[in-house]
């Protein structure tokens, strides 16, 4: 008999169920994984760690397979509007209906085994992915690397795509421990393909602790970007005249460079045109990052919510909006380096709108305001009932053709998605 009806109710039910919403450690999901037969299946699998990029990776990768014809799943995370983003079979969220399945072929299985609400979303995705009888997995990390539940698949190609302060909690304080941890995804004799250059060189000294074959761009791979198009190449591959990455910004040029280098390594097994290659790096598609919805008055929505992911954002706003006057609706979650960002964005940022939020792990407007107050920042517009209030707001001071950038949080876009769409 079925515990629960419907997806919400099984969700809700998950995030009590576990005694730490954030439980890193592999004994309690593997032991249910071995107990699924999911141990037994193995499609070819690319799983994806960093601080920053993994999103833009798997999307890269799902269009670029996706176009060459082969089933592919996906998992990631957090979702925006709706759980089932979380898991998708060729391009499409999978239905209430087969993640619910999937959650009561686990429940039976654990028996008296707790488990997060990420473990069974990642014990969901691989059961999921095992009845679609997909060509290839794509595995997004959610937090670290060696002891994140993604990392009970041994994979065929890991990705580390940057490495910045975040998490420190779990990880770390440093960029060699929070390394460590992110590089913990890598294996004995498979490749080890690094998206950035300026990589802590403990990610290099566990590749090598753990035998993997590294990549690592700038030294095994590279890219030449032109003006209206691109180059890359490693000692075996080069292609030339690539199309402009379908996310703006340089980093997704590195993003991208890491994508092909992981691409090539599985090109024995599985072979992808330069077709399929062109049609992928154009078609890939991200909802929250860069998401400009043109109109009288464009709104940009970002999610990042560090200070590595708010750089980028910078860099692109210059590129994008030069002297463009910005309106800045803002909330960040208390565990972040709220000071950080808000030092980094403030010679940007015109007006700051600070938009509350239905969430246990959100900054207090008291909070965020004591970061303003310590930066003698004094244009901030405070005292909203909820996000849409603040987003209002905003919208009325801006005049046109000036920005109204809604950024910090994965929750901040949704309440936008949600409620403006």
């Amino acid at each position: 008999m079925t515990r629960f009806a419907s997806l919400a109710t099984w969700l809700n039910w998950q995030e009590q169920l576990h005694p730490r919403p954030i439980d890193l450690g592999l004994d309690r999901v593997t032991q249910v994984y071995r107990k699924l037969g999911l141990h037994q299946q193995h499609p070819l699998t690319v799983t994806v760690a960093g601080t920053n990029g993994k999103g833009s990776c798997i999307a890269f990768l799902e269009a670029i397979y996706r176009a060459q014809g082969y089933k592919v799943g996906a998992y990631t995370s957090p979702h925006i509007l709706k759980y089932n983003e979380r898991i998708r079979v060729d391009g499409e969220s999978v239905s209430d209906e087969a993640i619910c399945q999937a959650f009561e072929c686990i429940d039976v299985e654990r028996d008296q085994t707790s488990l997060s609400y990420f473990e069974f979303g990642t014990l969901a995705a691989l059961q999921i992915f095992a009845a679609a009888k997909v060509d290839v997995r794509l595995l997004e990390v959610g937090l670290g690397g060696r002891l994140d539940a993604v990392n009970i698949v041994d994979p065929d190609v890991a990705l580390v795509t940057t490495i910045a302060i975040d998490h420190v909690d779990w990880l770390g304080n440093t960029l060699a421990a929070i390394g460590r941890e992110k590089a913990g995804i890598f294996r004995r004799g498979v490749p080890a393909v690094i998206g950035e250059g300026q990589i802590p060189i403990s990610v290099l000294e566990t590749a090598q602790e753990k035998q993997a074959l590294s990549r690592l761009i700038g030294r095994d791979f590279n890219y030449v970007k032109r003006h209206d198009n691109w180059d890359w190449q490693s000692a075996g591959q080069c292609w030339l005249n690539l199309p402009t990455p379908a996310f703006k910004g340089e980093h997704q040029y590195r993003n991208a460079s890491a994508v092909l280098m992981a691409i090539q390594e599985l090109q024995e097994r599985l072979p992808v045109s330069e077709a399929a290659l062109h049609s992928g790096l154009q078609n890939a598609y991200l909802k929250g990052r860069f998401q400009l919805i043109p109109g009288k008055i464009p709104v940009l929505l970002d999610v990042g919510h560090n200070p590595q992911a708010v750089q980028t954002l910078i860099e692109y706003l210059q590129t994008a909006f030069p002297a463009v006057k910005i309106h800045a609706v803002f909330a960040m979650m208390k565990d972040k380096d709220i000071a950080s960002v808000v030092s980094i964005m403030h010679p940007y940022v015109q007006e700051w709108y600070l938009a509350p939020l239905q969430n246990p792990r959100v900054a207090s407007e008291q909070v965020m305001l004591n970061h303003f107050h310590q930066q003698a920042i004094n244009c901030v517009h405070t005292g909203f009932s909820d996000f849409s209030a603040a987003f209002l707001a905003a919208r009325k001071q801006a005049q046109p053709d000036e920005l109204i950038l809604i950024f910090g949080s994965f929750f901040l876009v949704s309440e936008y998605l949600a409620k403006f769409p």
